[in-house]
């Protein structure tokens, strides 16, 4: 599965943005989704993810109420809507799939798209 991840871009503290993961396959449907973030000179760091049916979320404490994440299956899409953006938010996104198989789990990373907030 290939993932490209799309939508970043350079937005003032308060703005919003709304980034896209969208895969090659449409087995993506039946995979598990995250974002992840690097920021500069910094660990990658969770930051929201989705199940393959869209009823369930999590979301880092640092984005709670700020970000939203949700997936059009039909599309193979995954988005992270993103609001009320703080310079912190700055980092590379990253979007993961992980598929789920009997013999383990495998992990598909998409190419990272960049945010920049700025004060």
């Amino acid at each position: 599965v290939q993932l490209q991840a799309s939508g970043g871009g350079l937005v003032q503290v308060g703005g919003s943005l709304r980034l896209s993961c969208a895969a090659s396959e449409r087995t993506f449907a039946t995979y598990r989704v995250g974002w992840f973030r690097q920021a500069p000179g910094k660990e990658r760091e969770f930051v929201a993810a989705i199940s393959w049916s869209g009823v369930v979320t999590h979301y880092a404490d640092s984005v709670k109420g700020r970000f939203t994440i949700s997936r059009d299956n039909a599309k193979n899409t995954v988005y992270l809507q993103m609001n009320s953006l703080k310079p912190e938010d700055t980092a590379v996104y990253y979007c993961k799939a992980v598929c789920v198989t009997a013999r383990g789990s495998l992990d598909y990373w998409g190419q990272g798209t960049e945010v920049t907030v700025s004060s």
